[in-house]
């Protein structure tokens, strides 16, 4: 008989090919996947709570997955953290009832969005900020967040809407911009995310703030259902899932 548990699970993405497993590419899921079975001797599937792309970082990804036999938790998080590149850190580990599932007993995500708005990015910065050197107005950028809050249609807002199995309705419960100096941060939480669709408002954001589209082209967008260069998809560098719900 097997014990279902669930992962706490901290990445820098810029090393990987996102986090699912990929045959010929190196992913945060595959590696933990690796270290598991040396680990234990099993081979487990750990199971997500939502795909993250090449480049995109993870402050608390949930996972879950299922061993055979009791399990010292404590040793299996240093054991892991021990033989994981220091660019992945599993923050805790508990059992979790046998039915819990890391993605579809989510009932709400929160992504980070970071936006270096200077003419210089220090380099240390370079792979967890977007740079924008042109000035932004976050007050209307905030503004136009607004209005895209709510239960809506992001096919628009999708680099691939035919791909969503579940449909393109979402509800976003909030989607913030605030300035603090030269740092820019959008936050965003919805009950779920389409692909690269943080993405996608931070890029319609951008072009918000560099005064290229405004407050009321949003619900427009929206309308069209069709996705189109008018926003473009903002690099991946900036984003981080922050926290899942349950």
């Amino acid at each position: 008989m097997k014990n279902r548990y669930i992962a706490n699970i901290s990445y820098d993405g810029t090393n990987y090919y996102g986090w699912q497993v990929q045959s010929k590419h190196r992913t945060v899921q595959g590696e933990i996947q690796r270290v598991l079975t040396e680990i234990t001797g099993q081979t487990a599937i750990v199971h997500g709570s939502g795909r993250t792309d090449a480049k995109v970082h993870a402050k608390g990804q949930v996972a879950h997955f299922d061993l055979a036999g009791n399990m010292r938790l404590d040793k299996l998080q240093t054991g892991l953290n021990a033989l994981l590149d220091p660019d992945i850190r599993v923050n805790s580990i508990k059992q979790a009832r046998s039915d819990f599932h890391a993605r579809k007993s989510a009932v709400r995500k929160e992504y980070r969005y970071f936006i270096w708005n200077d003419r210089i990015l220090m380099p240390f910065l370079r792979d967890y900020r977007t740079h924008i050197l042109d000035r932004l107005d976050e007050v209307t950028m905030a503004k136009a967040a607004r209005r895209l809050i709510g239960r809506h249609d992001f096919a628009a807002f999708s680099a691939n809407p035919n791909r969503e199995i579940e449909g393109t309705v979402r509800e976003l419960y909030r989607l913030d911009v605030r300035r603090y100096g030269r740092e820019i941060r959008i936050i965003a939480q919805g009950n779920g995310f389409l692909y690269k669709m943080v993405r996608s408002l931070a890029g319609f954001l951008i072009q918000v703030g560099i005064g290229k589209l405004g407050p009321a082209d949003g619900p427009m967008i929206l309308d069209t259902k069709t996705r189109t260069a008018v926003v473009p998809t903002a690099h991946p560098q900036g984003l981080f899932l922050w926290k899942v719900f349950y």
